[in-house]
This record gives structure tokens, C-alpha cells and sequence, in this order.
């Protein structure tokens, strides 16, 4: 008898952004993931998206994965990087950022919610600095 886990959508239930700042977002946390902070894919697409200015982001985005595994009580699932839909998680974790700037305490509740904590203001401000960055170099995250 056969394992069957269940549609595709059941695993990865919400479609990929279609915004380019949101698709590098994911991107990276997806390469940064799988690969750790220093993953070669991940700064190449920082440096083909932002080109000489792509060390401000990549630092900050490095500083948000470091700080989501250290303030993380649960596992974040998250898809390999060429998947077009996206987990639970990866959803919440990418509207958290877009929206971490102009709605922190929605934001914050978001980013609680996904680590399992009851405070992660470290993670927020990571994640508005992140999202800061990506807006201030003509890529803002937008997931609407």
C-alpha cells in the first residue's frame, strides 16, 4: 500500500508572490535555509538584484535568518527554491516582513505566531530593517 500525502496543496498552499521584491525575499530565505547565511546562490541574487548596493541587504537578511533560528521554537517549513507555491510558513514569514514597516504590531503577532514565542522584537526589528533596505534600493515587498 502506498504513503499518499495529499494533494499538493496541502503542502504548499498558497501561490508564489508575483512581486519582485517579495521573490527575492523568498529566494533568499529559502537559499539561506537550506544553505545557511553564506549560501553562494543567495548573494548572487542579492548582487543581480541590487547590484553595488546589494551589501546592506544581504547583511540585513543574513542578521534575520540568524536571529529567526535563534528566537525560533518550532520548525519552519520551508519549499526548495525552484517550487511556485509556497508553505504556511514561508507565507506568513514573507507578509510579516512586507508589512513589518507600516503595521509592526501585526507584524510582531506574525512572527510570534510562526517561532512559537510570546515576544520577538529582535525579529522584528530585523525584518523591518530588511524590509527598509529592499524598499530603499527600488525593491519594496509587496504581497498584496
Amino acid at each position: 500500500m502506498a504513503d499518499h500525502a495529499g494533494p499538493i496543496s496541502d503542502i504548499l498552499p498558497h501561490g508564489a508572490p508575483t512581486d519582485d521584491g517579495a521573490r527575492l525575499l523568498l529566494h533568499a530565505i529559502r537559499r539561506m535555509g537550506l544553505g545557511g547565511i553564506n549560501d553562494a546562490h543567495a548573494v548572487n541574487a542579492m548582487i543581480g538584484s541590487f547590484g553595488l548596493s546589494f551589501r546592506r541587504p544581504l547583511v540585513l537578511m543574513r542578521a534575520l535568518m540568524a536571529e529567526l533560528s535563534r528566537a525560533s521554537q518550532r520548525s519552519i517549513i520551508i519549499a526548495p527554491s525552484c517550487c511556485v507555491r509556497m508553505t504556511a510558513a514561508e507565507s506568513v514569514l514573507v507578509q510579516a516582513i512586507a508589512t513589518a514597516t507600516h503595521a509592526p504590531h501585526d507584524a510582531h503577532r506574525r512572527l510570534c505566531e510562526i517561532c512559537g514565542i510570546i515576544n520577538c522584537l529582535g525579529l522584528l526589528s530585523s525584518a523591518q530593517a530588511v524590509a527598509q533596505a529592499f524598499a530603499d534600493l527600488g525593491r519594496p515587498i509587496n504581497t498584496a
